[in-house]
């Protein structure tokens, strides 16, 4: 199993726990890439333009914020992985249960497969004081179950991931809507947002991270801490 997650400087440590709930509860062999917008820049894979703006990340193409350092890298994901099924979630994340299981669901007549919410955000801010978006198909592009050999996902080149706008990206341009296959709520749960729903296998601390300020007590806040102690524990 490939498995990409967006990597930023900032969540260091949410990428961490990420990783290691996925690792902790895998039941198959798999493979974790950090997507690391420098690294990504330095091999020439990453070259949209960037400037700092209010704390975040501003893509000039789109003229647009960017929450995190791998908003618009995640559309690397079938480029790097080639071929298969490859997985990419954001590092906000925490897996309570076998991602093996997701694969499972991978479905051959999709070129990809998410959660189809239906949630456009609220205006203001978000984790770490960065602006909100709003956008059509908000948090689909989250957690992504690419089908690297669908003849669709030839079309999202290198040079659309870089060229295109990233809001027309979040929004799947480059798909129909019946090539978006849809993945239970369970595997993308947006946590503060929605109620937990039964058989969780997902969690999306999509509001802000139990380690930032503000966010330490929110709710669902312990099921994160305490993934991060067996962590350090297991480390010790």
């Amino acid at each position: 199993m490939k498995v990409y997650i967006g990597y930023d400087a900032r969540e260091d440590a949410a990428y961490k726990v990420a990783e290691f709930s996925m690792r902790r509860h895998a039941t198959r062999p798999t493979t974790v890439t950090p997507l690391v917008l420098d690294k990504l820049k330095a091999c020439g894979l990453s070259q949209r333009p960037y400037r700092i703006h209010r704390n975040s990340l501003w893509d000039v193409l789109s003229d647009a914020p960017c929450s995190t350092e791998f908003s618009n890298t995640r559309f690397l994901t079938p480029i790097l992985a080639q071929t298969g099924w490859a997985l990419f979630i954001d590092c906000d994340m925490l897996f309570l249960g076998d991602v093996a299981r997701l694969f499972a669901l991978a479905d051959p007549q999709y070129a990809v497969m998410c959660v189809k919410h239906e949630h456009a955000g609220d205006e203001g801010v978000k984790m770490d004081g960065c602006e909100q978006t709003r956008y059509r198909r908000k948090n689909w592009s989250s957690v992504m179950l690419f089908n690297c050999d669908h003849p669709s996902n030839r079309s999202l080149t290198l040079r659309m991931v870089n060229d295109v706008p990233g809001r027309d990206l979040h929004q799947f341009c480059w798909l129909a809507d019946a090539e978006i296959g849809e993945l239970p709520n369970t595997w993308n749960w947006l946590v503060g947002v929605q109620p937990r729903p039964a058989g969780v296998q997902l969690a999306h601390y999509t509001l802000g991270m139990p380690f930032m300020a503000g966010y330490e007590q929110a709710e669902h806040s312990d099921l994160w801490w305490a993934e991060q102690h067996r962590m350090k524990e297991r480390a010790a």
